[in-house]
């Protein structure tokens, strides 16, 4: 009976003190975004992440087929909602990538190529709560043909070329003066403008 309750209490303390731990951590930072996570953090949201997905949505094959035609159309897609957090190359490396909590991964690491086409689609589909990873699929999985597109430009991302961000860098969504400015750039690459646009942060 003691060997049972030491065990249960064993489990106890080794579940509660990373919580409280990582409460402390929170509340000390103000709940600041700008904080990194640290190394227990990121293992226990992805561990919890990975359980959270059932087993059945995890092994799910990609239904729709990786032709050069469904490429373009996710990467059009890619371009046109993900890249303003995602950046065009998913690395991350935006304005609102690099300040939201937590950071927007590196798509095109170790730690999202290893993910399974199910669990990449899962993500998609219905997002992560308490992060920045909205849910962008609607109807059932079986039917959300542009989440699985998008699980399939995520696997090229490593292998995205030059002229490929161009072509995604004219569909990123821009404000006024950001579309005016790459009208102004585009005269100048044909010619019609002695010298190009005066340099400004591009955020995607």
């Amino acid at each position: 009976m003691r060997t049972g309750r030491k065990i249960i209490l064993a489990l106890i303390i080794v579940v509660a003190l990373p919580i409280l731990w990582l409460g402390y951590r929170s509340f000390s930072t103000g709940f600041s975004a700008k904080a990194e996570p640290n190394a227990l953090e990121v293992s226990l949201a992805r561990n919890l992440r990975r359980l959270a997905i059932p087993a059945s949505q995890r092994e799910m094959s990609n239904p729709v087929p990786a032709t050069p035609a469904e490429l373009a159309r996710a990467r059009s897609h890619f371009a046109d909602h993900c890249a303003t957090c995602h950046g065009n190359d998913g690395s991350g490396d935006t304005v609102i990538g690099r300040n939201v909590y937590p950071k927007a991964p590196d798509l095109r690491k170790e730690e999202t190529q290893s993910l399974t086409d199910g669990e990449l689609f899962f993500i998609i589909h219905n997002g992560i709560r308490f992060t920045a990873m909205p849910a962008w699929g609607s109807g059932p999985p079986e039917q959300d043909k542009d989440s699985w597109g998008l699980v399939h430009f995520i696997r090229h991302l490593p292998k995205l070329t030059r002229e490929e961000q161009e072509e995604m860098r004219r569909l990123n969504p821009m404000t006024p003066s950001e579309r005016t400015r790459e009208e102004e750039f585009q005269k100048f690459l044909r010619g019609e403008a002695a010298e190009p646009p005066a340099a400004s942060e591009h955020h995607h």
